[in-house]
């Protein structure tokens, strides 16, 4: 069921951050158009992931509250997740795959939840939640293919257009598809002649392909920096990816990196890949659109960078 989100905003606007909308004139003179960059890195847990989680968490019972929840994630809707149970007073246990980026690791066991490690496949995950559900009977809250998650992650879009104004275009990364999904339900119930594009990691390309034929493809082993989309399509969000978005276009990892150069050198903000996916799809000039209004949503910024610290602190030994 495609709910109005709006409906979805009023229940959790005043938990989530309302994130920053940021521009500049380097972009929008690179790319011809006037672009606004919706900053979800600036959102709890520093993704837009929180705002599907606290959806998801406030609209179960109070049986499946009292149970627990458990969930798969690479990080970011793991962390968000595990926040969400802690303020609602859930138990959380999250099934982690073992080359989860570490600092993401860490931010989930510090907001309280349980975490559980599993193989590196994305059916492996599936397979380990399974478990734990079928033992202790906690509820999923998939990380894109919930309903609830999917319409609390479309409030990011939302917030974007009613401060901006009417869209011409909206670019939204593509994982297992929650983001985009809800970022169309959201820009076409505000904007209906706008055209919503996901962008996709050439390397993780089952969204693209399966968009292409018209058949969900799985994804299998993806090697891309962006961790955060190395998930495939669901049920739902192919359904309303089908239906709602326009186009699908992937990024290789170079232009991934290089969008993220772009906002860290040039606009001064930290994203993480799976963040600059998007921002990435603009630059490509793969779609024109010159002398529109364009949407981007950064989905996220939590990156490592311990690495970077630990070179400039050997340069002032």
């Amino acid at each position: 069921m495609i709910r109005d989100v709006e409906e979805v905003y009023e229940r959790i606007k005043g938990t989530v951050n309302k994130t920053p909308v940021m521009t500049s004139t380097t972009l929008n003179n690179l790319v011809k158009a006037e672009c606004f960059c919706k900053m979800e890195s600036f959102q709890r847990t520093g993704s837009f992931k929180f705002r599907g989680a606290f959806n998801a968490i406030s609209c179960l019972s109070s049986e499946q509250k009292a149970q627990g929840v458990t969930t798969h994630s690479s990080g970011n809707h793991a962390q968000a997740l595990s926040l969400a149970a802690k303020m609602a007073g859930v138990k959380a246990v999250i099934v982690m795959p073992e080359n989860a980026p570490k600092i993401k690791v860490a931010a989930t066991k510090s907001y309280g939840a349980e975490v559980i490690f599993c193989g590196n496949k994305p059916t492996d995950r599936e397979e380990a939640s399974e478990k734990l559900i079928e033992k202790y009977n906690y509820t999923l809250i998939h990380p894109s293919n919930d309903l609830d998650v999917i319409h609390g992650q479309g409030t990011s879009a939302f917030e974007l257009i009613k401060e901006v104004g009417k869209l011409d275009f909206v670019f939204a990364p593509c994982g297992g598809g929650g983001v985009l999904s809800g970022t169309a339900i959201a820009t076409k119930q505000l904007c209906p002649y706008a055209k919503v594009f996901g962008v996709e990691p050439a390397n993780a390309d089952d969204a693209f392909r399966s968009f292409r034929d018209g058949k969900r493809y799985l994804v299998e082993n993806p090697n891309t920096i962006a961790d955060g989309l190395r998930t495939s399509l669901g049920t739902n969000t192919f359904e309303i990816i089908r239906k709602k978005v326009d186009d699908i276009i992937t990024v290789t990892e170079e232009e991934i990196v290089n969008a993220m150069e772009f906002m860290w050198s040039r606009m001064k903000l930290v994203i993480e890949p799976s963040g600059a996916v998007s921002l990435a799809g603009v630059l490509t000039g793969k779609i024109d659109i010159e002398s529109k209004k364009v949407g981007i949503i950064i989905s996220g910024g939590n990156i490592d960078l311990s690495d970077f610290f630990k070179h400039i602190k050997k340069k002032i030994e």
